[in-house]
């Protein structure tokens, strides 16, 4: 195993912060790190193909009448009609009147017409150029859906809604979930308005701490659960690359990846922590139980982290609630994202420093806990939804030179390490 101080030193001056140096003003912020947002991404494409519509309409020109036609229309000039006047003649106030014609359309507004018939007439594209621009629109809006499409399956497949239930100061069991908290009537078992409110007042003044029941599950049977095909495939492709990637640059840290995992043993860590794995963490531990560290070699694990095996999950999962086994409340409310630790997280891998790297099991999301006493659900400054999440970004970072965040992967000496930007 890497000593601290050797990882320190291979980390230059920088050392292995956790927080990225703040930017300096006047200098452009790369983009990707500023719009972290998925759905503001997709907003952004679709504006880029609204433009693209609308420039593509704006070149389309009424075409020019020419000389050789039945009906000559004369060119725009300071002595000419422009436009020309119509055929029949134009309507009066009482033909409109008399016809019942309504109101005109947005369209044939003279503010809109306007902003599509600004200075001369322009001769028709030709077809070569209408089928060029027909094709750069279709492609912009095959991609554009492509995009939304994938998000809505990953977020069906990989983000499973969360059936977790904050009780308030009024709810004391499931059974409650539809009470309400009222007061009124109720001053045999509070006392009166004012000794209540003195009450809660005094108790807000300070956190508050009950044992964590996330850390004291009941006893279970373990049971193996069926992976969903779906998940398992698209997990093997992401190992499949991450794999590919090692083996050519990196062949020490890839020698360093675990065996399959078993079933059974999954399934006895998840009755042991009482929560079920997600799937995608599941499939990954079948194809890799964890890393192990070899000779200088330090283990394979994503954001700065070696990768847990399953036993070593549950024995981490036990000491962290042996050292944090208390819900800190504040009036009686508890968010365990906020807390240090809370026993419903699943740790996924260790830096050897005291912090960790975690999954929600409720909201399947990925988060770090830091040896200070702090929990974030944004590692290396971005969002990551599940754990099929960080295996692609990871695979896309190492084939395009990329990074996660400020968590960049390079090679050093044919093995993978992950630098600070």
């Amino acid at each position: 195993m890497r000593s601290p101080s050797e990882r320190d030193r291979r980390q230059g001056d920088r050392g292995r912060s956790r927080h990225p140096p703040r930017s300096i003003p006047g200098n452009l912020p790369d983009m990707r790190r500023l719009i972290t947002s998925r759905g503001l991404w997709l907003a952004l494409l679709a504006a880029i193909a609204a433009a693209a519509i609308v420039v593509i309409a704006r070149s389309r020109r009424r075409p020019v009448q020419r000389a050789s036609d039945s009906i000559s229309i004369p060119l725009r000039s300071e002595k000419a009609q422009w436009p020309p006047a119509p055929i029949l003649g134009t309507p009066t106030a009482e033909d409109l009147q008399r016809y019942g014609a309504g109101k005109p359309s947005l369209f044939d507004r003279p503010t809109f017409t306007k902003f599509f018939e600004r200075g001369e007439p322009r001769q028709p594209l030709d077809a070569a150029t209408r089928r060029r621009l027909t094709r750069w629109g279709v492609a912009g809006f095959a991609i554009l859906m492509l995009a939304l499409g994938t998000q809505v399956l990953e977020s069906a497949v990989f983000s499973e809604p969360s059936s977790e239930v904050t009780w308030g100061p009024c709810l004391e069991s499931p059974s409650d979930s539809g009470t309400a908290c009222t007061f009124a009537g109720n001053e045999e078992e509070h006392g009166s308005d004012a000794d209540y409110v003195s009450q809660q007042s005094a108790e807000s003044e300070e956190t508050q701490a009950r044992p964590d029941a996330d850390c004291r599950p009941v006893g279970a049977e373990p049971r193996v659960r069926k992976i969903n095909m779906k998940v398992k495939r698209a997990v093997d492709r992401q190992w499949q690359r991450i794999e590919g990637w090692l083996k050519t640059n990196a062949p020490r840290s890839y020698r360093t990846l675990g065996k399959h995992g078993d079933a059974k043993t999954i399934a006895a860590a998840e009755a042991y922590m009482g929560m079920r794995f997600p799937d995608s963490l599941r499939a990954s531990l079948l194809r890799h139980d964890g890393a192990v560290y070899l000779k200088d070699t330090w283990a394979f694990g994503f954001l700065g982290n070696s990768n847990l095996s399953v036993r070593e999950m549950r024995e981490m999962w036990r000491q962290l609630c042996d050292i944090d086994g208390e819900e800190e409340s504040d009036g009686g409310f508890s968010d365990p994202r906020s807390e240090w630790w809370d026993g419903r997280m699943i740790p996924v891998g260790a830096d050897g420093m005291g912090d960790h790297l975690v999954i929600d099991s409720a909201r399947k999301d990925i988060g770090g806990t830091d040896h200070e006493g702090t929990m974030d659900f944004t590692p290396g400054g971005v969002r990551i939804r599940s754990f099929y999440a960080l295996l692609k970004t990871t695979a896309d970072a190492m084939e395009k030179g990329g990074s996660i965040g400020y968590w960049k992967p390079k090679v050093v000496d044919g093995e993978l390490d992950w630098d600070v930007l």
